[in-house]
């Protein structure tokens, strides 16, 4: 945890905010224009899509004449595109899918208020939604999308359109995990690429847990040359001079992949650095985090709504409900009852009882656009402890180093208002607000309490939006 808000580095004079200020606008302008171009591009496949279905009208095999008129026509458009026929009908077939079957996607993008990859998004999911329920679907997925970036709705959007969708995310999880299977695709140079199909809670516990392991390992080779310098160190006595781990310059890519191979081989890391000394304990010791929200009524089987894997995707109920009564200890969390926002965390295990809280508040790094889960992230003090800033949740964030050392080490500056909002500044003097993102299994209820009624400003608390299928359950039950 850093307390230092000293300012060191990053841009030298107020001369170079101009010029970066000019750029920011040169790139909105241009922003702008390709904005435009990509949507003319994609009314302009579609209309060639339009096209080949009229040549094809009255045909006698009219699937095979649509097929035809299609690839002449994407023959044609791959010459103007410089692309391959075969690459240019695909994206004919998706510029018409996207004119046809998400209008209220085109206005809003066409309008500036969402851009290509929020489009990407809605379309990517939207084909799990019944056609019925699409132009719901959309509404609140431009809602969402607006003022965030595309990468940090993808998860929201896959719940509310898992929630939409006719069947249960349970019943369609259990036929899609008989087809688990571990397969070799063989790939150049003596290299092969192994590849296993598992339910997503587990295949991210294992990249967790490999992740975990591979960081001691190279820990430990950092202290070993420290060592090895004739720095006075503690890895004189967990490695000494002379080990093996020296001349190790593996990447944390390649410790992972060699930790791997060696778990599945042998049972347990070959090299172990970390099996004497004080350490934080063997390999073999350390186990997978993952962080689930499930709400109360999933839990009691009153529900099979999907639960949320923080920053990956949703989970069937069958799998959250066995994670919690499997692990050793849990937090019970208090939402907002209609933004959703989390704003108590009771364990029941109470050790590092802050730190649980805010993971469970931020979810992710909340430097805006990021998504590097809090598990991996690093609590900062949005007010230095050096210029009075307390160690309490309203003062604390989580931020992964990259984004750490930003806000450290250049003119990028936040602010930390009630709610957990963070309202960041940027060195040109651009604001981007940050909120605190609720857990995506939160129920709202329609209206606000009515004891609240006498204490909140006008305005305070804005209109429930239904974000699930209209006989999804609701209540105020908090989500555990």
């Amino acid at each position: 945890m850093h307390s230092n808000g000293e300012f060191s580095g990053g841009m030298g004079s107020d001369g170079d905010v101009d010029v970066l200020a000019q750029l920011v606008a040169d790139a909105e302008g241009a922003a702008d224009a390709a904005r435009l171009a990509q949507i003319r591009e994609v009314r302009v496949l579609a209309a060639a899509g339009v096209l080949a279905e009229k040549q094809a009208a009255g045909a006698s095999e009219r699937v095979k004449a649509r097929e035809m008129a299609l690839r002449g026509i994407a023959a044609e458009l791959a010459g103007v595109f410089v692309a391959t026929d075969r690459t240019l009908q695909r994206r004919i077939d998706e510029a018409r899918d996207l004119v046809e079957n998400y209008p209220v996607t085109m206005d809003a993008w066409e309008a500036g208020r969402i851009v290509r990859g929020h489009v990407r998004v809605i379309q990517e999911v939207g084909c799990l939604v019944p056609v019925e329920e699409r132009a719901e679907f959309e509404r609140v997925a431009v809602e969402r999308c607006e003022g965030e970036r595309p990468n940090r709705v993808l998860e929201a959007l896959r719940m509310i359109a898992e929630r939409m969708h006719p069947r249960s995310f349970t019943e369609r999880h259990e036929e899609a995990a008989a087809g688990r299977c571990v397969r070799v695709q063989a790939g150049p140079d003596g290299m092969s690429d192994l590849i296993a199909t598992l339910p997503t809670v587990i295949a991210d516990g294992i990249v967790d847990r490999l992740t975990r392991q591979a960081r001691e390992i190279i820990n430990a080779r950092q202290q070993a040359d420290a060592a090895d310098a004739g720095v006075e160190s503690d890895a004189e006595s967990a490695v000494g001079a002379g080990s093996s781990f020296v001349d190790d310059a593996r990447t944390i890519d390649q410790v992972r992949a060699d930790v791997f191979s060696d778990l599945l081989l042998a049972g347990t890391p070959a090299l172990d650095p970390t099996a004497s000394g004080d350490g934080d304990g063997t390999l073999g010791a350390i186990r997978a985090h993952v962080q689930v929200a499930v709400s109360a009524l999933t839990l009691m089987g009153q529900d099979e709504g999907p639960a949320d894997l923080a920053g990956r995707s949703p989970i069937d109920a069958a799998t959250a409900r066995e994670l919690a009564g499997n692990t050793t200890s849990w937090d019970r969390l208090l939402t907002h009852p209609v933004t959703g926002t989390v704003l108590e965390c009771d364990s029941y295990r109470p050790t590092s009882a802050m730190i649980r809280l805010l993971r469970a508040r931020d979810r992710h790094c909340r430097f805006p656009g990021c998504r590097q889960p809090a598990i991996r992230c690093e609590l900062d003090h949005t007010i230095a402890a050096s210029e009075g800033g307390t160690t309490h949740v309203c003062n604390l964030a989580n931020l992964c180093k990259r984004h750490h050392d930003v806000k450290h080490h250049t003119r990028w500056h936040v602010r930390q208002l009630p709610g957990g909002r963070l309202v960041w500044t940027s060195p040109t003097g651009r604001v981007y607000r940050e909120d605190a993102p609720p857990p995506l299994v939160a129920f709202t209820i329609d209206e606000p309490p009515d004891h609240r009624g006498d204490q909140a400003p006008p305005g305070a608390f804005p209109p429930p939006r239904s974000l699930g299928r209209p006989d999804a359950p609701r209540g105020t039950a908090p989500p555990f």
